[in-house]
């Protein structure tokens, strides 16, 4: 399990890093093909809707702060709860979008590999 917890904590620093990076291949290689994202006031999105969202973040500067709260291990499943900040700074000019609160993220293991199956993200406006 140990070896799994620390694969779960590589798995977000790849997300973070591919998401800063703009790397949409990537960060869509982390989930699975079945993924769910649940956030406020929005239905639910599935993997082809969050890639068609990547295209306007590349409008974006990210820099992306993920403090994990929580990991727990059940065979091939797993969950991981985080305190998430994300800035983005437009590469055009203009206002500094500062988000920041929790995720609760379940994964899966396939091919030997931690995936992203279902992600409750539960982002707000920070100040």
């Amino acid at each position: 399990m140990q070896n799994d917890e620390q694969a779960i904590r590589e798995w977000v620093a790849s997300w973070l890093s591919a998401s800063e990076a703009g790397d949409a291949a990537k960060v869509l290689s982390l989930m699975t093909d079945d993924v769910v994202f649940l956030t406020p006031g929005q239905p639910p999105m599935n993997k082809a809707k969050f890639a068609a969202g990547q295209a306007a973040l590349t409008q974006f500067n990210l820099d992306t702060h993920s403090e994990i709260q929580e990991i727990k291990v059940l065979g091939d499943w797993a969950y991981i709860w985080t305190q998430l900040s994300v800035m983005m700074t437009p590469k055009t000019g203009g206002a500094l979008i500062k988000r920041a609160g929790t995720t609760l993220s379940v994964l899966c293991k396939q091919n030997g590999q931690w995936l992203l199956h279902r992600d409750a993200n539960m982002l707000a406006a920070a100040q």
